[in-house]
């Protein structure tokens, strides 16, 4: 049986100051939404067939017939041309007007409505955080060559770039030098790499000690959901537009990390989609040649992967896994990826074939349910000799203030279960494994959502909020075998107060070792914003390591534990570790380090210490802490714990090494987690 440990509500002050002021932006929705779906039809050798009427199409939402109230042929040729300037000047709005412009994921503003008929509209999208100062030139490059050399009359361009934030460099035109002068502004030695750092092992790993860019937003500094978020906005500002969008992504590639919320990417394509906007990714790095110990790029690997054959696998896994989110926003969206290439203009080439001629047919559901779910759109033609490529469906909008307490309860079953579970409350989640017995581990799971995102009601001289969370952990088979659910409810004296803070919620379940699948769906019941997390976990099996050793744990506070025979090992001497899920501080804070070494060989003499790189430089390290006893004999643990001032850190980002060694096993491990020091 499973148990699951009392739960904890922590209200912690933010360490970073901006979020507080990102405050949701104000949501237009209209009554009624206009469902468009592109149709190219061909025949039977490939030719786009034109001449078609609103009459030859008829169109069903799961398989029940739709009303066509829009009907129109795009069709992109030199005719076209007359229309340039009138049309790039209504164009000129269209995108977010401040560099850097970013709303939350949950409310797309209300895009203006623009008639682009007879228009390309393409966006370059420049990856800066992920291209090197070389692949940068080589997006550079294919940019210049299809503006200068391909651009047609109908052609409107706009180019956008991320680093840390959304900018848009240049909005929609046809002028060929204002289009030179944005793409130039990149040159090259504007690119940031962005390699993400190892926690743990250091198996075929460069022995370099380098930091990697921070991003700006401290629950995102260690993922890839601001890549995400940015391609969001950019299709919410799209929206207005009824004809297509193609969104050219150079980078190089989007690496999902193991701890980065499934769900996420999802939704971008959702986004997407909704917007009429396809995305045609282009990895940059084209053709590659893995060698076994690295090219001259990389410094040497660690260990014994260079020779054993395991240093190219795992250097094609990377590379296939960076492509691979790539892919299935292009595939979703109606886009294309091109990998593995050095003739970089195909991604265009593409673009305009895919854009050339095609309807775009437009309906309104007769399915007013605000349900959220997956709806199967099918299009049919009189006649059965042509070829119809369209969007497979669409995910309907959800609704909260009138439904029942039946309805919310399912609403929060139908989101977990949910391919496609809504992100728009920001919700993060963190797990650990600590060893109970040879065969049972405990796990503490924390959920976190800002304070800020959370609307509070007036009630007497206080303001309250409550948060729905629901959970659900299943094995390597797709059995459940934990589930959480429980209502939280807030009080504090001002709404302020609240914004300040973030909201962490404390649970924890006991597993055998083994793969899981995480999914937590956390709903604010003020307007009833729902946010969702989903990640996979592994529970290490200790029998075979050389060192036995548990997740390293990092906090910020000690809270009282007054909870008896608590399995939470993190709950100590009537204090329990609240974990730091964003691996953020402040100088003002302290570090709070734990883990535990299980069975350590006797007579007992382990060592332990940390140490802070600042990319290549040691900056600080704890004194050496020798353990010559158990601390938890009847968990067979030495538990080892260090406070470590934060202010004794500049600001910056650091790389924690875990010294262990024990000494008579004559074996070490050197775990590595990543923290963030603010000023």
């Amino acid at each position: 049986m499973l148990r699951r440990a009392a739960r904890a509500l922590i209200a912690s002050g933010l360490v970073a100051g901006h979020l507080a002021a990102q405050q949701p932006a104000p949501v237009f929705r209209s009554g009624t939404e206009i469902v468009l779906v592109n149709v190219v039809v061909r025949d039977r050798t490939g030719a786009v067939v034109r001449g078609l009427t609103r009459e030859d199409f008829s169109i069903a939402e799961d398989d029940k017939p739709q009303v066509i109230t829009t009907f129109d042929f795009e069709e992109l040729g030199p005719s076209a041309a007359a229309a340039a300037e009138p049309a790039a000047a209504r164009a000129a709005a269209i995108l977010p007007e401040r560099p850097g412009a970013a709303r939350p994921a949950g409310a797309p503003a209300a895009a203006p409505k623009v008639d682009m008929h007879g228009r390309r509209l393409i966006v370059l999208f420049f990856d800066l955080g992920s291209m090197q100062a070389e692949e940068l030139q080589r997006a550079v490059a294919a940019a210049h060559d299809y503006v200068d050399r391909k651009l047609a009359p109908a052609d409107l361009i706009a180019v956008a770039s991320f680093a840390t934030s959304l900018t848009v460099n240049q909005d929609f035109t046809s002028d060929r030098a204002a289009l030179d002068a944005a793409i130039d502004a990149f040159g090259g030695n504007n690119a940031s790499g962005f390699e993400a750092g190892t926690t743990g092992d250091t198996e075929d790993t460069p022995d370099t000690g380098g930091a990697f860019t921070a991003d700006d937003t401290e629950f995102n500094i260690f993922n890839t959901d601001r890549r995400l978020d940015a391609l969001q906005t950019l299709a919410d500002s799209l929206a207005g537009i009824e004809q297509k969008k193609s969104v050219v992504y150079f980078s190089s590639g989007m690496s999902q990390q193991g701890t980065d919320n499934q769900v996420q990417l999802r939704r971008t394509v959702d986004r997407a989609n909704r917007a009429n906007v396809s995305i045609y990714a282009a990895d940059m790095r084209g053709l590659q040649a893995q060698v076994p110990g690295g090219d001259a790029t990389t410094a040497s690997r660690r260990g014994t992967s260079p020779f054993s054959g395991a240093s190219v696998r795992n250097q094609f896994e990377s590379t296939a896994a960076s492509q691979d989110t790539l892919t299935t926003m292009a595939e979703d969206t109606g886009g294309r990826a091109f990998f593995d290439s050095n003739s970089f203009g195909q991604v265009f080439d593409r673009v305009v074939d895919d854009t050339s001629a095609y309807y775009v047919l437009g309906y309104t559901s007769t399915n007013t349910n605000r349900d959220g779910r997956f709806r199967r759109i099918r299009v049919k033609l009189r006649r059965t000799d042509l070829k119809l490529e369209y969007r497979s469906g669409y995910y309907a909008a959800r609704d909260f203030a009138h439904s029942s307490k039946d309805d919310r309860e399912q609403q929060l079953q139908d989101q977990l279960a949910s391919d496609l579970s809504a992100t728009d409350l920001a919700a993060y989640v963190s797990a650990a494994y600590f060893r109970l017995s040879e065969s049972r581990y405990y796990v503490p799971i924390s959920i976190v959502v800002p304070g800020y995102q959370i609307p509070v009601a007036k009630t007497s001289d206080r303001n309250r909020a409550t948060l729905d969370v629901l959970g659900l952990v299943r094995d390597a088979q797709g059995r459940p075998i934990g589930r959480v659910r429980d209502t939280v409810r807030l009080s504090t004296d001002a709404a302020d107060d609240l914004r300040k803070k973030t909201v962490q919620y404390e649970t924890g379940l006991e597993m055998p070792p083994g793969k899981y699948h995480v999914k937590f769906v956390v709903r604010e019941n003020q307007d009833g914003t729902f946010g969702s997390y989903e990640t996979d976990i592994v529970v290490p099996d200790l029998k075979q390591a050389g060192v036995k050793l548990s997740s390293v744990v990092v906090g910020t506070q000690l809270q009282p534990d007054a909870k008896k025979n608590d399995p939470n090992p993190l709950a100590r001497d009537g204090r329990e570790l609240v974990p730091n899920v964003t691996h953020v501080v402040s100088t003002g804070q302290h570090l709070y380090f734990h883990y535990e070494v299980y069975e350590p060989a006797m007579p007992l003499k382990l060592m332990t210490s940390i140490v802070f790189f600042r990319g290549k430089a040691r900056a600080f390290e704890t004194p050496l802490v020798e353990a010559t006893a158990l601390t938890s004999p009847n968990r067979k643990s030495a538990v080892f714990e260090f406070d470590v001032p934060a202010a004794s850190l500049r600001p910056g980002l650091y790389t924690c090494q875990i010294n262990v060694v024990d000494d008579n096993a004559g074996t070490f491990a050197f775990p590595r987690v990543q923290l963030y020091v603010r000023p």
